[in-house]
Parts: C-alpha cells; sequence; structure tokens
C-alpha cells in the first residue's frame, strides 16, 4: 500500500460550498483510503531564513493511504478545490 499526501495550493478561482466539500469527503471515506487532513494556517519559519522558499501558497493537505493510484487520481478530479481551479500536488511518500 502506497502514501500520499496532497498539498493543495490556494489558487481556486472560486469558492466550493460546504455541500460540495461534505460530497467529496464522502466519496473519499467510501473509496477507502482517506487518511484525514487540514487547512494550513500561520507558518513560523524556522532555520535559514535567507534561502527558504515560502510555501503560502499551500493551503491545505490531505493523506491518502492506497494500492490503486489511478483510483486515486480519478477521485481528486471531484475534489472540490481542483474542481474550482485550484493547483494541488500529489507526492507519493517513501517507505521507511
Amino acid at each position: 500500500m502506497a502514501q500520499y499526501i496532497l498539498l493543495i495550493q490556494g489558487n481556486a478561482t472560486s469558492l466550493a460550498t460546504p455541500e460540495e466539500w461534505d460530497s467529496f469527503f464522502t466519496a473519499a471515506e467510501k473509496a477507502g483510503g482517506f487518511g484525514g487532513g487540514s487547512e494550513i494556517g500561520r507558518r513560523t519559519l524556522l532555520g535559514d531564513a535567507v534561502t527558504a522558499r515560502p510555501t503560502d501558497h499551500i493551503v491545505g493537505y490531505m493523506r491518502f493511504d492506497v494500492d490503486d493510484k489511478q483510483r486515486l487520481l480519478d477521485l481528486l478530479q471531484t475534489h472540490p478545490a481542483i474542481v474550482h481551479g485550484a493547483s494541488a500536488e500529489l507526492c507519493e511518500m517513501p517507505e521507511s
């Protein structure tokens, strides 16, 4: 089983409704492997602030543990942020 984290960017062109979010969460839970997520709030930069690249454009994340990446990609096409014009990056987590 592969683990993924979806990094959601804040470049949507319109806002999703609460009903769209409810529908997506229901579908994600029904599909299995949904491991939660959250909006991202205020940040505190630690370490080398001179060469760091800010991530203010990342506004949320979701985690998924799935066997079928294509099935996950199909589900993510219905993600409210993506439907409303935002970008997201699906990152496979390395096995530990």
